[in-house]
């Protein structure tokens, strides 16, 4: 029998309220041996005394503390029931994407609590404001008396802001990769207060953590199902490109309220979650008794209902391709390129060691490769000019940075060799010939570099280096020159391919 759901918080509250009372009242009976045993112990010296004191205490509050366990049960039961209330009223809502349900949720139940907290808060919050009143009033005289002492200082630093602000209104995305300028560093740096970067970050991470606990207890989210099958990706971001991405979609600078919403729109967009329910009848056998007595089986018919749960993690780096224009996608490539000029912000971040404390090793091609090949020589210059620049997803052109495809085809096109237009990995092996003994400017190819069917990923081959270890030229993470004798490139190695060059 299917229970309607609106009533199961209410059965919920009911029992489990009335089953704490009932503890906080038994309990209650053992507090006067409780007091025995602190007499007896007091005796015994004085650390086993308070050792005892500890136990009396936790004992008489146990109780207490299950109380309060049950009050807040009860809070979460209301709000589950607020909740299902709003889908019965809201029919349009039970259809929505299932994120954007969790987090309808989430503020439902942050709303409920506010509003059961606000009458006690209401006293604090007036003594709060008094005291907020008088520490403002504290802080702008000690931020006066700072000024009149330090008057030439104040100037010099309001100057800098001024001339920094003119530097970053007056650069363009054209020039974002390129030289070494002081306003180049000043457009490459993150520009929000570092409370509001960690902020954003952390918010972000207590996000995550709420889906994970969902899906750890999934059973309560949806209650009633014989069988529940979850198939969830990994929750994870990396926190460069969370701000990296916050900094070029709030065009520089933003503060953790300005950030609140655009971290749920981008959450929605990493994480795709499905909920499907699944019926299946099945059959149990059962004995009974016919009218003479006799026992006899039958197959009975029943529902088994089972609950698919499935997460994608989508990657919050694929992310901006679909939501930013192209200037916007510039600025997070430049962002990502530099880390913000900020490697201490996240020094766990993956990105520190490839940018920072590890980048590319610098490659030479041979100058005998390039001079007796004047074709693979055009296609170098063209090439070499982009090693460092970060992998962007989607991106095709040096102000938004490229992806593997993207690098690959702009560069053929661009070197005036083969105009390809912009193709996948997939898209350039079609229109390439494969061969088995590559030539320096050929294509290679490779399968199951992540999750996509076909080829995922491409590169230059530039030849030999003087170990005779074959080399490529791809947008890895950054645009770098790598040995493909590795045992990672040789386990996705799919194929090399030829193009017929102009």
């Amino acid at each position: 029998m299917r229970h309607n759901p609106l009533s199961r918080p209410a059965q919920e509250l009911n029992s489990t309220v009335h089953g704490k009372i009932y503890e906080v009242e038994k309990e209650n009976v053992g507090v006067e041996s409780g007091h025995r045993v602190e007499l007896a112990g007091e005796k015994a010296g004085g650390m086993a005394a308070r050792a005892v004191k500890g136990g009396i205490r936790r004992h008489k509050l146990k109780p207490y503390r299950a109380a309060a366990a049950a009050e807040k049960q009860a809070v979460k039961a209301n709000a589950d029931f607020l909740y299902q209330k709003a889908l019965h009223d809201n029919p349009a809502l039970a259809h929505s994407n299932p994120i954007s349900r969790f987090w309808q949720k989430q503020r439902i139940k942050k709303q409920y609590a506010k509003t059961l907290k606000a009458g006690g808060k209401a006293k604090k919050t007036a003594e709060a404001t008094a005291k907020a009143a008088k520490k403002t009033a504290q802080e702008t005289k000690r931020a006066t008396f700072f000024v009149v002492r330090h008057w030439k200082g104040c100037l010099i630093v309001g100057g800098i802001a001024f001339i920094v602000l003119l530097l970053f209104g007056g650069l363009s995305s054209c020039s974002l990769f390129g030289g070494n300028s002081g306003s180049g560093l000043i457009a490459s740096s993150y520009l929000s207060e570092d409370a509001d970067i960690t902020g954003a970050e952390s918010a972000y991470a207590a996000m995550e953590a709420e889906l994970q606990d969902m899906l750890d207890n999934i059973e309560s989210e949806y209650p009633g199902y014989d069988e529940y099958r979850v198939n969830a990706d990994e929750i994870e971001h990396d926190p460069y490109v969370l701000i990296s991405i916050l900094s070029a979609w709030h065009e520089g600078v933003f503060t953790l309220d300005e950030v609140q919403s655009t971290l749920e729109m981008l959450f929605e967009k990493q994480y795709i979650l499905t909920v499907e329910e699944e019926v299946q009848v099945r059959y149990r056998t059962e004995t009974r008794t016919d009218s003479e007595g006799n026992p006899y089986t039958v197959e009975v018919p029943y529902n088994y209902y089972i609950l698919h749960v499935d997460l994608e993690n989508f990657n919050l780096s694929h992310v901006p391709v679909y939501i930013m224009g192209e200037e916007q996608l510039s600025m997070y490539a430049m962002y990502m390129s530099s880390l913000g000029n900020r490697p201490d912000l996240f020094p766990q971040s993956g990105y520190v060691s490839k940018y920072y404390e590890n980048p590319p090793a610098d490659y030479e091609v041979p100058a005998a490769l390039l001079g007796s090949d004047e074709k693979f020589a055009r296609l170098m210059e063209e090439a070499d000019k982009y090693v460092g620049f970060p992998y962007v997803w989607g991106g095709s052109t040096p102000e938004t940075s490229f992806d593997c495809s993207g690098f690959v085809s702009y560069v053929l096109t661009n070197s005036g060799l083969y105009n390809t237009g912009r193709l996948g990995a997939q898209g350039l092996y079609n229109i390439s010939t494969p061969v088995s003994n590559p030539q320096p400017g050929d294509l290679v190819f490779f399968t199951g570099t992540y999750d996509t069917p076909g080829v995922s990923h491409v590169g230059i081959y530039v030849g030999e280096d003087g170990d005779g270890s074959p080399v490529m030229l791809h947008c890895g993470d950054p645009i770098q020159y790598s040995k493909l004798d590795t045992s990672y490139w040789q386990s996705h190695f799919y194929a090399y391919g030829r193009l017929n060059y102009n």
